[in-house]
């Protein structure tokens, strides 16, 4: 089923698919879409969500400042309270990673299992925040002055992907496409207040966040496989699955592998 959830004059996408518990709501990477996530089908309800910004019918998201972690915060709480889910298993990818980490420093009662696929808990020390905002100010100017076409073209390149160009090519195709087909202003503006130099620094936060946490990353992935063992060794209740032959996005590359990681979650 298809629903249009209205939020601040913002009207979010999403796709419900399946009945009964537990409730699952999947939130996708940067320039990314809900259906990218579509084919991990645990059991129970899954909400396919097209975070603020993307997908390829969304609109021009005003003002830019709506894209600030709180602001998109408080948007997921209004969405679970209009879809009448008391608690859910978040899961999310990368930028996706972010926004349910740091939704769940907020809203810790209304998460009954948190996932986290190549996420990250923010950058520790404010000289590093100050270095990748500026380096995600410039990406944001790029998308603008290059447009989509060659952005991506360029974005496609960066070794966070390099196992992705060893998938079929109609799934390459369909990961291309996904991308070049956001609206190029979301594009800058998540960026310049969504980026991750812009997301707070919670790594202080982990050892109080007292939620079942679940991390996925890909063996190929070194950066945010460093990143995970240390975020391992801060959360009190975490187990991480570190997933062989895979890079940074371990679910479209074996989609397979994390539903069966989230179907064994859904028995516990």
């Amino acid at each position: 089923m298809n629903k249009k959830v209205v939020i601040n004059n913002y009207e979010y996408e999403a796709m419900i698919i399946g009945t009964g518990q537990p409730a699952w709501l999947f939130m996708h990477g940067f320039m990314g879409s809900m259906a990218e996530y579509q084919d991990v089908q645990p059991k129970g309800t899954r909400i396919y969500l097209n975070l603020l910004g993307f997908g390829p019918s969304a609109q021009i998201v005003k003002p830019a400042q709506r894209f600030q972690w709180r602001e998109q915060v408080n948007d997921l709480n209004e969405l679970l309270n209009q879809l009448d889910i008391k608690k859910v298993n978040l899961v999310g990818y990368s930028m996706g990673a972010r926004l349910a980490l740091s939704y769940a420093t907020v809203f810790p009662n209304r998460i009954s299992k948190l996932v986290l696929e190549s996420g990250t808990a923010g950058l520790a020390t404010q000289r590093l925040r100050q270095q990748r905002i500026i380096a995600d100010t410039k990406k944001a100017a790029d998308v603008v002055k290059l447009g989509m076409q060659q952005f991506i073209s360029e974005w496609e390149q960066l070794p966070l992907f390099n196992s992705q160009r060893l998938l079929p090519l109609v799934k390459q195709k369909f990961m291309h496409d996904q991308r070049v087909n956001q609206h190029s202003e979301n594009v800058a503006n998540s960026l310049y207040f969504f980026g991750t130099g812009a997301m707070p620094n919670f790594w202080g936060q982990l050892s109080f966040l007292h939620v079942p946490v679940t991390l996925i990353t890909g063996v190929h992935d070194q950066k945010f496989t460093m990143i995970n063992q240390r975020m391992s060794q801060q959360l009190p209740q975490v187990t991480w699955h570190q997933i062989s032959h895979v890079g940074h996005n371990v679910h479209f590359e074996q989609t397979g592998t994390v539903t069966d990681i989230l179907n064994n979650l859904a028995t516990d």
